[in-house]
């Protein structure tokens, strides 16, 4: 098939929804699609097989795009919208993979010139927009009915966890949804890398460590109040947070310093995705404070194949992965996260417990071997489907 993908982000970079609309593109081309991908005039160009890229033209300011809603995306997402429409006149395509956003602009071109469209949700949009925005609560059924109409008008959704196919189907009982959660980044035997990442600041002293950016929805308020209560039962403890833009990273150390914990907490910046084997690895204890969002962070995988002892919050974005088998799971509150960490990293024997029951379920579950099969099966369906009915 010819296939047009929408990817409404600064593509590539190394990070959660780029990640994985690369494996889906590679996925594509290893299946012998033909795949043109509009995406941000922002992100690195990357090789794919059967791939090519087009971005949206660039406009001065218009970069450091975020993860998120912001007006830098909408203005992208308008910009998105004439170029799709100049590709749409250019080229007949079979079948368009709308991600996120791009699914009300793919629902759209279904009614213009009749190409049916996959929805890629990563997401949910209603929920995203009142989460960031409080004020919008009241048009969150407006948003709602939204959500439904692109789900509805597809010929089938792609969702990355079971919070999300819930929301799927409840606009639409009977729409084919494929659930292909996310994957463990860590390789085998690890070119370790850890060399080139070892955190001479920490000492030897125990070790906590987040990976990610540094959004709000992340958590990271809570995660440098909970680690105060920490310094008061292990006052030798560091915590490391990796990743994280200059601009965030100055207002967190900061943050740090308010609290009085400065001199435990070390800010590495961004590290590239070869180092993550070696990285976790240097961790007890493994931390996700996130506090808002129904799917599940792309790095509760890697995590969970580290080796290391891993401590989340107990809300669903969490749970529907994570259970008290493999984790250490605390309410979203300072103290509870402080004496939950305080105990794990005092606990090496729950730390090793926790560890290899962690590294079991994702070897068993969430490797891209067993991602690519459901990917499989969820394709077969939407080929067959295009087949079948035509655009």
């Amino acid at each position: 098939m010819k296939i047009l993908l929408l990817a409404p982000h600064p593509f590539y970079q190394a990070r959660g929804t780029p990640i994985a609309i690369k494996s889906v593109l590679e996925f594509l081309g290893e299946r012998g699609h033909s795949v043109d991908v509009l995406t941000y005039a922002e992100g690195a160009d990357v090789e794919i097989p059967n791939c090519t890229i087009h971005r949206i033209v660039r406009v001065p300011g218009l970069s450091n795009i975020r993860a998120g809603f912001s007006f830098k995306k909408v203005i992208s997402d308008m910009l998105m919208v004439g170029a799709c429409a100049r590709m749409m006149r250019r080229t007949r395509y079979d079948l368009v993979h709308a991600v996120e956003e791009s699914a009300f602009i793919a629902s759209a071109i279904r009614r213009l010139w009749g190409v049916p469209y996959v929805y890629d949700m990563d997401s949910s949009l209603a929920e995203q927009m009142v989460e960031t925005y409080p004020s919008l609560g009241f048009c969150f059924p407006a948003f709602r009915r939204m959500e439904g109409m692109a789900v509805r008008r597809s010929i089938g959704v792609l969702t990355v966890c079971a919070a999300l196919e819930d929301i799927v189907r409840g606009h639409d009982p009977a729409k084919p949804v494929g659930r292909v959660e996310d994957t463990t980044l860590l390789t085998d035997g690890g070119s370790d890398g850890g060399n080139e990442v070892t955190l001479p600041e920490t000492d030897g002293r125990p070790v906590a460590m987040y990976v990610g950016n540094l959004e709000p929805y992340q958590g990271i308020d809570l995660l440098l109040e909970g680690f105060r209560h920490t310094l008061t039962d292990v006052p030798d403890a560091k915590l490391v947070i990796v990743g994280g833009r200059k601009n965030d990273i100055a207002h967190y150390r900061g943050r740090a310093e308010h609290l009085g914990i400065g001199g435990s907490v070390v800010f590495t910046g961004p590290r590239p995705i070869q180092v993550l084997t070696g990285l976790l690895r240097q961790a007890d204890v493994l931390v996700s404070p996130r506090l808002k969002g129904l799917n599940t962070p792309m790095k509760i995988y890697s995590y969970l194949d580290s080796g290391s002892a891993v401590l989340a919050t107990r809300l669903r974005t969490h749970t529907q992965v994570l259970d008290d088998q493999m984790a250490y799971l605390v309410d979203p509150e300072p103290a509870a996260l402080g004496r939950g960490l305080a105990e794990l990293l005092r606990d090496p024997a729950l730390q090793a417990r926790l560890a290899a029951s962690a590294k079991a379920y994702v070897r068993r579950e969430h490797t891209p071997q067993a991602a690519r099969r459901k990917l499989e099966a969820f394709y077969a369906t939407m080929e067959a489907r295009v087949r079948k009915d035509g655009p």
